[in-house]
Parts: structure tokens; C-alpha cells; sequence
């Protein structure tokens, strides 16, 4: 009598759980990475961002354009908040999400809550500079006179390893 095969049992993956927080957002942050992919062509960092309008459409959008254009506040949040309020036609952009890439630094906080936006949905966290809740937490901070919505997290390997990608090879 031969002995009987044990059957090789592959386990299923862990299911992946949906989030009503952050899911919503990963198409928006997906162009914002197409939009990062744009800064590398000049050696600026790839960081991309979006601004949405109250209807969801994209009427600002920014990578870092600090090396192309030799601006130190060039980064993609200011880049994008500008264009966005060139459309809107003033700068207040009450009801408009910003999606970025990375979370943003402190000028990029101040000029989130100046703008007066709504919400910031951010991806890969900075450690080093975040003015998001990483490092400083800017733009909740009660002392303002405006306090976005921060949704960090979304897409955030993705983000991360976009942003490593692009170390690996300048380093």
C-alpha cells in the first residue's frame, strides 16, 4: 500500500478590508503620483498634488519644481494651490481637497491653512519635515484660525516607494 499524497494547502491571502476613510481617495492619488513622475525629468524629488474642487473635478494640480525652476517654494502643494486659485479666481479655496503625494512640510502647512481648504489627503509620511502629524501637526493646530481635514495614509507604500525609487538612484 502506498502511502496517500498529503494535499499541499496554499492559505488565502488576508482579506483586504475596505476603509470608508482613505479607499475614496486612491484614484485622485494616483494621478497625483502620475503628476510626482513629472518632477524627476528635471532631478526635483517626485511629489505630486492635486486640488479638487468641491465637485471632484481637478482644477490645480503641482509637482516640485524647485531644481527646474530655481524656486525654493516651488514644491507641488504651493504649485498647485496657485493654479487652483488662478481658476477659482481668489485665493480662498473653501470646499477644495489638496491630494499630495508626501505630507506636507510647514510652508506647505501655513499655505494650506491661508488657502483656506477644506481637506488634506495625504499619502507617504515625512518624518523629517511633516507639518502633518509626523513631525508638527501645523494645520490642527487649535491656535489657528482654520483647521483643514487631514486623511493621511492613502496609498501610502505606493507613495513611499516612489519617493525611494528616486533616492536609489541619486544617491
Amino acid at each position: 500500500m502506498q502511502p496517500v499524497p498529503t494535499p499541499r494547502i496554499t492559505p488565502l491571502p488576508a482579506p483586504v478590508r475596505p476603509d470608508p476613510v482613505r479607499d475614496r481617495w486612491a484614484a485622485p492619488m494616483r494621478l497625483a503620483m502620475a503628476e510626482a513622475e513629472l518632477a524627476v525629468a528635471t532631478g526635483d524629488v517626485p511629489v505630486g498634488a492635486l486640488v479638487l474642487g468641491p465637485d471632484g473635478s481637478v482644477i490645480g494640480r503641482g509637482h516640485n519644481e524647485r531644481e527646474a525652476v530655481g524656486d525654493p517654494t516651488a514644491h507641488a502643494e504651493v504649485v498647485a494651490i496657485r493654479q487652483a486659485a488662478a481658476a477659482v479666481g481668489e485665493w480662498r479655496l473653501g470646499g477644495c481637497t489638496l491630494v499630495v503625494t508626501l505630507e506636507p512640510c510647514t510652508m506647505c502647512a501655513g499655505a494650506i491653512v491661508l488657502s483656506r481648504l477644506d481637506r488634506v489627503v495625504y499619502g507617504a509620511l515625512d518624518e523629517k519635515a511633516g507639518a502633518a502629524g509626523s513631525l508638527f501637526d501645523v494645520m490642527r493646530d487649535r491656535r489657528l484660525n482654520h483647521r483643514p481635514e487631514v486623511v493621511w495614509g492613502v496609498l501610502a507604500d505606493e507613495c513611499a516607494e516612489q519617493l525611494r525609487d528616486f533616492f536609489d538612484t541619486h544617491r
